[in-house]
């Protein structure tokens, strides 16, 4: 690990996901994450729309190692009406700390305007969104750059970065032309130099580490910035610096 430097994962799961052997157990996660020096990891739960039930077992998690996890709440557009109310419960009594969405369990592409809601809550508190990218049609990227302008005072992380390629240079365009959008580096696919690219295009200031845990191994992910060809003062940037400077730590 590089010395002096906080590693805060920035994409991680609460609950069970059966179908892929995903499972959420505390000792299990803080084993792996001490394995590789991860100081904090941010975890969501994305498989309730009503957003309460999801974001009362994140914050029962998170109370456990209030040291080593952070929340973030999750709210979705299939049950609009309790989108504002359970941000501003989540937020302000559970203490969770940005905002992740999934259009994947949606219908809704990323620039429809039933998100609106939600980038307006993060554009008025000045927080943080993750959101899915990838294949999936209501994920591209490319929707980042229509919404993240309309909406100045929110950070909007692409989580994946896209994963894989067109959606990847996507993501960088992206973020190329909105200063407030940001890349996160999990992802299922191993190809090399993403890391490389991720930062020679968009910026070491504007990349962050995730890993996808549990679902992903954070040791796996880690090695990815680790061993890639930038420097060092990049690798902090993108292992920890980043997620302090936009989450206020």
């Amino acid at each position: 690990m590089i010395a002096g430097t906080r590693v805060i994962d920035f994409h991680g799961h609460v609950g069970r996901w059966d179908g892929t052997g995903m499972r959420d157990d505390p000792d299990e996660m803080l084993g792996a994450m001490d394995a590789v020096g991860i100081d904090q990891s941010c975890l969501f739960n994305i498989f309730h729309p009503d957003g309460r039930t999801g974001n009362d077992l994140t914050a029962r998690f998170v109370k456990r190692h209030p040291d080593r996890f952070i929340g973030f709440a999750y709210v979705s557009p299939l049950m609009p009406e309790t989108m504002t109310p359970e941000l501003e419960r989540a937020v302000d009594h559970l203490g969770m700390r940005a905002i992740k969405i999934y259009p994947s369990y949606t219908p809704f592409p990323l620039d429809n305007p039933v998100w609106d809601p939600v980038y307006d809550f993060a554009h008025r508190r000045g927080l943080v969104i993750i959101t899915h990218t990838g294949i999936e049609p209501t994920t591209a990227p490319r929707f980042l750059s229509q919404v993240a302008p309309r909406f100045p005072g929110a950070r909007f992380v692409a989580g994946h970065a896209g994963n894989v390629e067109p959606f990847r240079s996507q993501a960088i365009r992206a973020a190329q032309a909105c200063p407030n959008v940001y890349l996160e580096t999990c992802s299922s696919f191993r190809s090399p130099g993403v890391v490389e690219e991720l930062v020679r295009k968009a910026g070491a200031e504007r990349v962050l580490y995730g890993s996808d845990t549990p679902l992903m191994d954070p040791r796996c992910q880690i090695g990815k910035i680790l061993t890639a060809d930038i420097s060092n003062q990049a690798k902090r940037q993108v292992l920890g610096e980043n997620a302090c400077r936009l989450l206020g730590i």
